[in-house]
């Protein structure tokens, strides 16, 4: 017997042994469910987060998720389409529909298919890594005989592909793309880029790669590239039908067929062509095709900005500085908050934004440079520079000159994420292959997966304060104390408790720092009713209507506060008013009715 255990411990340490467990570690099967598990286990605490933030306007309060048909025959929405963007994100709200239709307003459906979502992506990550390292382009670099001399001193494709995607998973930048429900439009934007993306790389591949020649007839290899194409093509219109973010997926496409394949131009721009087309599906629906084009000139500049007058050599110079503080979230991801109190800058010569500009500048830079040593040096260094490229192309959209009301959300690096990803990943793997001794890599590895297991924890960490409306606007009021509308949210959420002072307190700060912030107004009067401070009240309301004269809301409760006091003829006109701004506002119909009532038993 004890011949025969030092038998097997000698066979243990033997490097056939060796490569046997390496290539179990491999197997995909394993990492596509280590993958899952780690975006549960970092999400598990979000499935009863309710709705917050914008969730209740988008979905809550918004009639088109509650009625399919409005999908189906738009035309019955005539009113309803050019809601936030219907058109444009019309793919998203059919989720939220077929949500409501399943399960009504019930946040768990929502957060499933949110994290189902989020986990998909990180899968496709994976699949996006391992098909470029598997591209005729890194084969001498990744031979099967490659593969085995380096392990385990190396790092084999999967490998690579795994660590790419257990950090998209586990990063906390990404919660606010999973955990508030309605920033799904980002994350399912995300998944039909990523699908439309390998799709089409999977049909470049069959198209030239002579193995698949060897094993299938000429007839069925054509279909199987058609298929892959016709899916990309899809995939790309229901990514721009999803979120504007789409609108650069064609280039990412452009730059990765010149990037990483070879061939004859004129066939190479043949291949671009159907899904460069998409091109044209956003600028399109926003500006509406059933106008004469001198109609359409004059939209542009209104599609083109969001909710804000911001100019947009001001709004291009706070985003050099923004996208800094996303570099620094992914970097670090600590301090996040929701709602940032962020500085616009409007001149360039500021120090922070030149200074900003010219570190963007520097990274720009070193991607061009790597991109031009690749062709004599390793193949990794293109595979870093795609990611660069990749980053700020795919933040373009949100962070360049169309002006948006809030300069900066986390949501919007859930995408330009998957660059920064590469970048990082493939340089460990350089670094790798650079030392190739066993201690060294271990101590590599060992750190990366040290780093998955923190940010997991960090990300489970933040979900915590999605909680519920009132630890998520106490953290949001904790970090950005001098703006208005976190102390406006939070002193809703003290309202929904009955926590009235508190509420109080927190509108008046929001006024404090936005002296004309309607909403801020009508909701400390709505306060002030409730604790029948009626006076106090009335003047509230009177502030918000001098701020936004069509605030049906304000108009509906001020008669509410002049009926409370009997004076019915002002009560009446207030109630009338509301009624003419929002004909749907049944509480103001039915007040109505009963001053009139009562008036005539005044009478």
């Amino acid at each position: 017997m004890g011949e025969i255990s030092g038998k097997i411990k000698t066979y243990r340490k033997t490097p056939a042994y060796e490569n046997r467990i390496w290539s179990f570690l491999h197997k995909p099967t394993l990492h596509i469910l280590l993958i899952t598990a780690v975006g549960l286990l970092a999400y598990s605490n979000t499935f009863d987060v309710p709705f917050q933030f914008d969730d209740s306007e988008f979905i809550v309060e918004n009639p088109i998720i509650k009625d399919l048909t409005y999908f189906v025959e738009p035309s019955k929405a005539k009113a309803l389409i050019e809601y936030e963007g219907f058109k444009l994100r019309y793919i998203g709200y059919l989720t939220f529909a077929l949500n409501y239709y399943l399960h009504n307003l019930e946040v768990t459906g929502y957060h499933i298919f949110n994290l189902a979502v989020h986990i998909i992506n990180a899968l496709f990550v994976y699949w996006l890594v391992l098909l470029t390292l598997r591209l005729p382009l890194f084969r001498t670099t990744y031979s099967e005989v490659g593969i085995l001399q380096a392990a385990p001193f190396g790092l084999h494709p999967n490998s690579i592909a795994l660590f790419s995607a257990l950090l998209f998973v586990s990063h906390p930048v990404q919660t606010q793309a999973v955990t508030y429900i309605w920033q799904r439009v980002a994350s399912l934007a995300t998944m039909f880029y990523l699908l439309s993306l390998m799709m089409y790389i999977k049909g470049r591949l069959i198209a030239q790669n002579t193995e698949y020649r060897t094993q299938i007839l000429e007839r069925d290899l054509k279909l199987s590239s058609l298929f892959c194409y016709l899916l990309s093509f899809v995939s790309a219109v229901l990514a721009m039908k999803t979120k504007g973010i789409a609108f650069t997926l064609p280039l990412i496409i452009a730059l990765y067929e010149f990037m990483f394949f070879e061939g004859r131009l004129k066939r190479r721009i043949l291949y671009l062509i159907p899904v460069l087309s998409t091109m044209l599906i956003i600028p399109l629906t926003l500006l509406g095709t059933d106008k004469p084009v001198g109609e359409l000139i004059s939209d542009v500049s209104e599609v083109t900005r969001v909710q804000t007058t911001m100019s947009r050599l001001d709004y291009l110079f706070t985003q050099f500085r923004v996208i800094v503080t996303y570099i620094r979230l992914l970097f670090l991801p600590i301090n996040q908050n929701l709602d940032y109190d962020y500085p616009i800058y409007h001149s360039f010569f500021d120090p922070n934004v030149i200074l900003s500009f010219l570190f963007i500048a520097i990274i720009l830079g070193i991607g061009v440079y790597l991109l031009y040593r690749s062709r004599s040096a390793s193949h990794h260094l293109r595979l870093i520079a795609f990611g660069i490229f990749w980053f700020f192309i795919t933040l373009s959209v949100e962070s360049g000159i169309i002006p948006i009301v809030d300069v900066i959300f986390e949501h919007r690096v859930y995408l330009p994420s998957i660059g920064f990803i590469l970048v990082c990943v493939t340089g460990v793997a350089m670094l790798v292959e650079r030392v190739n001794t066993k201690a060294v890599v271990r101590v590599i590895v060992a750190g990366v997966i040290t780093g998955v297991i923190m940010l997991g924890g960090m990300t489970y960490g933040r979900n915590r304060v999605w909680q519920n409306e009132i630890t998520l606007w106490e953290d949001v009021v904790k970090k950005s104390p001098e703006k208005s509308r976190p102390h406006n949210n939070l002193g809703k959420a003290y309202a929904e408790h009955n926590r009235l002072d508190e509420a109080i307190t927190e509108y008046k700060a929001a006024i404090m720092f936005k002296p004309d912030f309607a909403d801020a107004h009508h909701n400390l009067g709505v306060a002030y009713i409730n604790q029948n401070r009626l006076d106090e009240a009335i003047s509230e309301f009177k502030s918000t209507l001098q701020f936004n004269p069509y605030y049906a809301d304000a108009h509906y409760h001020l008669g509410l506060a002049y009926r409370m006091q009997n004076r019915w003829d002002k009560a009446i006109s207030e109630f009338k008013s509301a009624l003419q701004i929002r004909p749907d506002l049944a509480v103001a119909g039915k007040e109505l009715n009963f001053a009139y009532k009562a008036k005539k038993m005044m009478n």
